[in-house]
């Protein structure tokens, strides 16, 4: 008899909250998704805090490093993955992860409104681009009038001799850029071509940094002249009065996607797809448009101050499906030529 009376109040309570209006209150189970990126800690904060507006109860724990050692984690972890999501990793090595077999394949919310060019071509895909980013040359101008230096117009000009010891680049197997960099180099060139002039170039580099951004840092404080990086972090310290000249090299410009993925076995896989649903979304693609002239959604990017209205129409052809078939042996042979002059690792 007990029982039911407390029934009854139950029903009675429910009734008289309904009548009100008043919904009884109902939970939302909190979800922590392991992110892994390359993506700049000057980005993140700003896509997690627009990805919670819409998912409050999804809390996003990055692992962030450059692209290259996030690539060689990943790799390492396979067969017992941490990450449920990778997000701002290259294309080059989203191929890797996907001959690997590690990507769920998903087709997000707003698939359809991407670029093809800039997803896996697959259906579902087992990833989607997110913005271009490409190389860019940062030069001292406080440097190069000092030291008496000439114009930089193309690759080919940093073989001169004037430039010994005063440039600065990323090493290809720490860094998205380096990697984009030297890979450029070898699809311009030809491959004995590219070799050849990595081994002139390498006479002129004083270090190798384990960051794409690290060279441009390091040229806008003048510690070196010259320092190989990418658009998005030579557009920022120039846009805050660095005083840097931002070279985009005639001969063309290497360049990779930073895309999105889903780790096969997350047992977070409801929360990971919601991820790339946002990822997809023209709010995500707006914010990535403010660092990066070409996003997945087209018509989108606007054009940034200090980057070339033709920018697009200087990106080399990228064969992704070479660049991962290749990433291994191209980095093996870069290491036996010229790691020798890396930074050391902190």
């Amino acid at each position: 008899m007990l029982k039911r009376r407390n029934l009854v109040s139950s029903l009675l309570a429910a009734a008289a909250l309904a009548f009100a209006g008043v919904a009884p209150a109902q939970t939302t189970e909190r979800v922590v998704l392991n992110v892994y990126t390359a993506l700049e800690t000057d980005q993140l904060r700003a896509y997690q805090e627009a990805f919670n507006r819409q998912h409050p109860n999804i809390e996003i724990r990055w692992t962030r490093d450059s692209t290259g050692i996030i690539t060689a984690r990943l790799l390492a972890e396979r067969e017992r993955p941490v990450a449920d999501v990778i997000m701002g990793v290259a294309a080059s090595s989203m191929t890797v992860f996907e001959r690997e077999n590690m990507l769920q394949p998903y087709a997000p919310a707003n698939l359809r409104a991407l670029n093809p060019r800039f997803r896996d071509a697959d259906n579902p895909p087992a990833w989607i681009g997110m913005n271009v980013w490409g190389a860019a040359i940062c030069y001292n101008t406080v440097e190069k009038q000092r030291l008496g230096l000439p114009n930089i117009e193309s690759w080919q000009d940093l073989l001169r001799p004037e430039f010994r010891g005063r440039i600065v680049m990323p090493n290809p197997a720490s860094s998205g850029t380096g990697f984009l960099n030297v890979t450029a180099w070898l699809q311009m060139f030809g491959e004995p071509g590219g070799w050849q002039f990595m081994d002139r170039l390498h006479e002129n580099v004083a270090v190798y940094t384990h960051s794409g951004s690290r060279p441009c840092v390091m040229a806008a404080a003048g510690e070196f002249p010259v320092g190989i990086a990418f658009e998005f972090r030579a557009n920022a310290l120039r846009a805050r009065g660095a005083p840097i000249d931002i070279i985009y090299p005639r001969e063309g410009l290497g360049w990779d996607l930073e895309s999105a993925a889903i780790v096969r076995g997350t047992p977070r896989l409801e929360a990971a797809q919601r991820l790339l649903d946002w990822v997809s979304s023209r709010e995500a693609n707006e914010l990535f448009a403010r660092n990066f002239v070409i996003t997945a959604i087209p018509g989108i990017a606007t054009r940034l101050e200090h980057v070339p209205a033709d920018f697009e129409q200087r990106l080399v052809r990228n064969d992704f499906e070479w660049l991962g078939r290749n990433r291994a042996a191209i980095l093996e042979e870069w290491q036996r030529r010229y790691a020798a002059r890396s930074e050391p690792r902190r």
